[in-house]
């Protein structure tokens, strides 16, 4: 069996702190993003951008940008409105969210932009 990997991270050091599963992954690159937001579409899931300042980010609640894209299928436009928030808040980290409105959860989620954190 393999050793199990210890992941540092502490409530003093955000920069350590991990969100979601794919943070655990090195970081995704615009076409690993690309594929993830395809994947959101070919599932019918709703995407949605949210956002929050890096300190924040272990609270439940994170800032909506605009409305969920209720049956958005261009991959472009979801991936242009996640820009247009990390523009608008650069130093908040981005998170992509896949709605799943058959099980009315959350399908998927994973932050596409980490916020810079003020020292």
């Amino acid at each position: 069996m393999s050793e199990v990997q210890d992941y540092k991270s502490s409530m003093s050091d955000p920069t350590s702190r991990k969100f979601e599963t794919f943070s655990y992954l090195p970081a995704m690159d615009k076409a690993r993003i690309e594929m993830q937001v395809a994947h959101i579409v070919h599932k019918g899931w709703n995407p949605a951008i949210e956002h929050t300042e890096p300190e924040n980010t272990l609270g439940h609640y994170w800032y909506m940008w605009k409305l969920p894209m209720f049956g958005e299928t261009d991959i472009d436009s979801i991936l242009g409105e996640a820009e247009a928030c990390h523009k608008a808040y650069p130093n908040h980290h981005v998170r992509l969210v896949g709605y799943d409105n058959h099980a009315q959860s959350q399908g998927t989620a994973m932050v596409v932009y980490r916020g810079t954190v003020e020292a």
